[in-house]
């Protein structure tokens, strides 16, 4: 080897071991520090998922020191996925901040009065008040057409297999969306038709992110659910699966929340 070959690979080490050192710095800087109050979050999917959906949200919370739990919703009533909800909350020891996706979002609205709650995020979600239903929040809006649920005769609904990608999870990858497709859940869909008891929203600082790509629902109903409940609002370029093709968005938006949610005198 040359003495200039032996310098380019020499400068390249080094710049090797700075990209590497910069990224472990980066890394350690991100983690929360010990004496910051809010530490535990926990997340909860919609419809037509599970919660192996929060995987990269998970990875980037944990990698920071939160800690994380995911609740598994049966979809089979507003208060069975509250109920579900509620049990993960009680596992938290200390201030936690509650995530709900689509779906999700009345779940928490319902299930985030929990004294341990001290802030909510709403990711491309559903925010009912007291008194109303979450089908209710559809009314004036158009859905774009394609978002097509196929409701069997038990009750339970689906999006149509054909119109899945398109409707749920465009900026997937084709493969991811066969995948999301053919695992879908099912949810219940008198669950839609379900009045809410509380809307913790009301007495706890909310947070938005909106897929500005969403075809799940009217973007102008997404943005007026947000302002009308307060949230603090980022948007960003993604489908209804936000939550899974922009993990690193959603992260950092449960962060700033942990970060400047007050935590309730006890």
């Amino acid at each position: 080897m040359t003495t200039q070959s032996n310098a380019i690979a020499a400068a390249a080490v080094a710049a090797s071991l700075i990209v590497g050192s910069a990224a472990i710095s980066a890394r350690a800087a991100d983690r929360i520090p010990d004496s910051q109050a809010i530490k535990n979050v926990v997340l909860v999917h919609g419809a037509f998922a599970d919660g192996s959906g929060w995987r990269g949200v998970y990875d980037n919370l944990t990698a920071r020191g939160y800690r994380v739990t995911i609740v598994q919703n049966p979809l089979t009533s507003l208060a069975d996925d509250v109920a579900a909800t509620k049990r993960a909350l009680e596992r938290m020891n200390g201030p936690t901040i509650l995530v709900g996706h689509s779906w999700g979002g009345t779940v928490i609205t319902e299930a985030g009065i929990a004294p341990n709650v001290a802030g909510l995020v709403y990711v491309s979600a559903l925010s009912p008040d007291a008194g109303e239903t979450t089908a209710q929040q559809y009314e004036g809006f158009t859905t774009p057409p394609e978002f097509v649920l196929d409701v069997h005769g038990d009750g339970y609904g689906y999006v149509k297999p054909e119109l899945f990608k398109a409707g749920f999870a465009a900026d997937t990858t084709d493969a991811d969306a066969a995948f999301m497709r053919d695992a879908q859940v099912p949810i219940n869909m008198s669950s839609f038709g379900t009045k809410l008891t509380n809307a913790a929203w009301r007495s706890k600082p909310s947070w938005a992110v909106i897929a500005t790509d969403d075809k799940a629902f009217d973007q102008k109903m997404l943005q007026h659910m947000a302002k009308r409940i307060n949230a603090k609002v980022t948007n960003v370029a993604a489908s209804h699966a936000v939550f899974m093709t922009q993990a690193g968005v959603v992260s950092d938006v449960i962060d700033q929340a942990a970060k400047t949610a007050k935590v309730a005198a006890r």
